[in-house]
């Protein structure tokens, strides 16, 4: 029986991920944590208050539960780390570190951590960005997710630890608000659409990035732990895709459904983020491997994302 820990379970991944896996597993098997309380969502399962950068505390839980796999989704999004740089290295790696550590040690058997699209950088090819490429990125929360796959595949190699990992694109879902994320308008969005508010996008309306509906995520998150261990060849962090799509274009599909709705282009800071990212990306190694493939497209995720704010 799997005994789950979700660190970070609060988060928009987070909280949506631990719904999913209680589901599976059973509410009493799936443990949800975060340093704040829980959201609604959570309230009909087993919560522990928790920071992950307390090792002891993290080592507390995992006993009292007999923890078996640990999804560890806790990290300083893109536009949100550039205001604390210092901060976020310090969370979003040692808390990994730590981690691999507790999983060499025996503390657990499995351990899930997400990269990103952040990884790649200026000059990493833009289109159909290939798994394995120059990357070179230029924001702190890139830096340390390439940091982080690094260690991954170092302690898998040099310690075994089962540690799996995804490159989300830009993650789109309607259960919870945005959280600091460079690609969080493409949320926003759909806010303002449902409540009749005109937008102000902080990109431009042809800045085209890789984008993923939460529903996919999940899925792929969760069939990638549940692959054979000698099914996964890449342990630093696999490339996977759904959709590519600018504002603009986002923008033309609610307004098929919402003729009045109206947007403005107010670039800011975070246009430069997003000119350093992928347009599109090659799972084709993740298709390969354990049988990834999205379910979503841009018109299909529009449509279920309005039905339901």
């Amino acid at each position: 029986m799997n005994h789950i820990l979700v660190i970070g379970a609060c988060g928009q991944l987070g909280a949506e991920l631990t719904v999913q896996l209680r589901q599976i597993y059973g509410a009493e098997n799936v443990i949800a944590a975060d340093k704040r309380e829980p959201v609604a969502a959570l309230q009909d399962g087993i919560f522990e208050v928790l920071d992950v950068m307390d090792i002891n505390r993290v080592k507390e839980v995992l006993k009292k539960y007999q923890i078996t796999e640990v999804y560890h989704l806790v990290a300083l999004l893109s536009a949100t780390a550039e205001a604390s740089p210092r901060f976020a290295w310090e969370l979003n790696m040692n808390s990994l570190v730590n981690l691999l550590d507790l999983a060499k040690e025996g503390h657990f058997k499995r351990l899930y951590w997400p990269s990103s699209i952040a990884v790649f950088g200026p000059n990493t090819p833009k289109v159909n960005t290939p798994q394995q490429t120059f990357m070179d990125p230029n924001t702190i929360y890139g830096i340390s997710k390439l940091a982080g796959e690094r260690w991954c595949d170092y302690y898998f190699e040099k310690h075994h630890v089962d540690v799996r990992s995804l490159r989300y694109p830009g993650l789109i879902g309607y259960k919870s608000l945005p959280g600091g994320g460079t690609t969080d308008y493409a949320v926003d969005i759909y806010h303002k659409a449902k409540a009749m508010q005109d937008f102000s996008c902080f990109l431009k309306e042809n800045t085209r990035l890789p984008m993923m509906y939460m529903d996919d995520a999940v899925r792929a998150t969760i069939d990638i732990m549940n692959a054979p261990a000698e099914q996964i060849t890449i342990r630093s962090s696999y490339n996977i895709s759904a959709m590519s799509f600018t504002p603009k274009e986002i923008y033309e599909e609610i307004k098929k459904r919402y003729p009045n709705f109206k947007i403005s282009y107010a670039p800011d800071f975070r246009q430069g983020i997003a000119e350093s990212w992928s347009e599109s990306i090659d799972d084709s190694t993740a298709q390969r491997d354990w049988g990834w493939k999205p379910e979503f497209d841009l018109p299909k995720m529009t449509e279920v994302i309005l039905e339901n704010l």
